[in-house]
């Protein structure tokens, strides 16, 4: 199968540090290429994840930068590139309404934000004509008459997360800050709980800065210590020396990949009854899944009942990219097959008439010139 992956232009892949959706999109392209396929990645000239990519943007654009125009330009250069593919998976939001212009190209997008907001109504739009991917059941719970095609939980390359041991007496928490992943609620708690603290994570935007100054720095001290935005070895080090993740997150997080990343290295989660969270972490088996500050409290002092080889063992059995890999093949086999059933698959210019692969694309009324590197590819069309 040639299939054509579509990574927003925000980040590299995988990321250096913070960046989930990035590092899922990591983990699917590799694998789906130790699955013997053809897996092209349109994403930025900086990203170094291990199959043929491609891209418009030399460097990431960076995550919190206004660019729907960006975004788009980096969307156009990706169908051109890929419409010769069997399957597009797209990743980004403007990507999925381009899509429209190559009616007879099988597309399948993933939703990584909540359907519950703003994003609710472009998913409604899109998921019309273009499958949609939750990636959990919570997250599909709360997308009413939004049409979901498939729910496909994230994986992880389990063996790439050495299992620590939870000798570091400390209790992590691991993310953004801000007010909704609870840093401030996690300091409380792990003062209560009479354990240390250290809290890692990015901290750059203007409301990650003032949250951080009203509500997180009045609460350090000896116990409680920021530490910054870990790279990925300081991340995987940090989580296996960790007694637990705490992790008290205030929204319906669609998924929450650093609690699958801490399971791996052996460190059950302290978590709370929101969005994803309670089919990530299966109480009494990888963690404790609380409702309020004071249980909270109490599932720490409970944590060395959790057996940490068995928390490794529960995420290679749900969490595993080969499963993730498995499951997004199913999916891509059925659009395709359903695609067939509609019709044969043409090559289409804009306009939408049928065109040959020898005619040139067109961009801006003009045949784009070759693009300045394209790595991995050298057969490649333009960008």
């Amino acid at each position: 199968m040639r299939i054509g992956i579509v990574a927003p232009p925000w980040l590299p892949v995988p990321p250096p540090a913070y960046g989930g959706t990035e590092a899922v999109l990591d983990n699917l392209a590799r694998g789906l290429k130790r699955a013997g396929h053809d897996v092209v990645l349109f994403t930025t000239g900086d990203s170094t994840c291990e199959v043929p990519r491609a891209w418009t943007y030399e460097r990431s654009l960076g995550v919190g930068v206004p660019g729907s125009v960006a975004e788009l330009r980096h969307v156009i250069a990706a169908y051109a590139r890929l419409e010769g593919v069997d399957i597009v998976h797209d990743h980004t939001l403007t990507g999925p309404v381009y899509a429209a212009w190559f009616p007879r190209l099988p597309v399948v997008m993933t939703s990584h934000g909540p359907f519950a907001s703003e994003l609710g109504d472009v998913y409604r739009a899109v998921a019309r004509r273009v499958p949609l991917i939750a990636i959990s059941h919570h997250q599909a719970s709360t997308a009413r008459a939004i049409p979901i095609a498939a729910v496909i939980h994230h994986g992880i390359a389990v063996e790439e997360f050495p299992l620590g041991a939870g000798r570091g007496g400390y209790a992590l928490f691991l993310g953004r800050l801000h007010p909704n992943k609870g840093a401030h609620v996690a300091a409380r708690v792990a003062r209560a709980a009479g354990i240390p603290l250290r809290i890692a994570g990015r901290l750059s935007e203007p409301l990650e800065l003032e949250y951080f100054a009203a509500q997180v720095k009045p609460l350090l001290g000896r116990d409680v210590e920021y530490v910054g935005e870990l790279s990925d070895e300081a991340k995987r080090t940090a989580l296996g020396d960790a007694t637990c993740l705490l992790n008290p997150i205030a929204w319906p997080e669609p998924f929450g990949m650093v609690m699958v990343e801490s399971l791996a290295c052996g460190t059950p989660v302290v978590t709370t009854h929101q969005g994803a969270a309670p089919e990530i972490v299966r109480a009494g088996v990888a963690g404790f899944v609380c409702d309020d500050e004071e249980s909270l409290v109490a599932a720490i002092r409970r944590i060395d009942e959790i057996d940490r080889a068995g928390c490794r063992e529960f995420v290679a059995t749900h969490f595993s990219v080969t499963r993730m890999v498995q499951d997004h093949l199913a999916l891509y086999q059925r659009i395709i097959e359903e695609a067939g059933e509609r019709g044969p698959r043409l090559l289409t210019a804009p306009d939408g008439r049928p065109r040959t692969r020898s005619e040139p694309r067109i961009v801006d009324g003009q045949t784009p010139a070759p693009p300045r590197r394209i790595v991995g590819l050298p057969d490649a069309s333009p960008a």
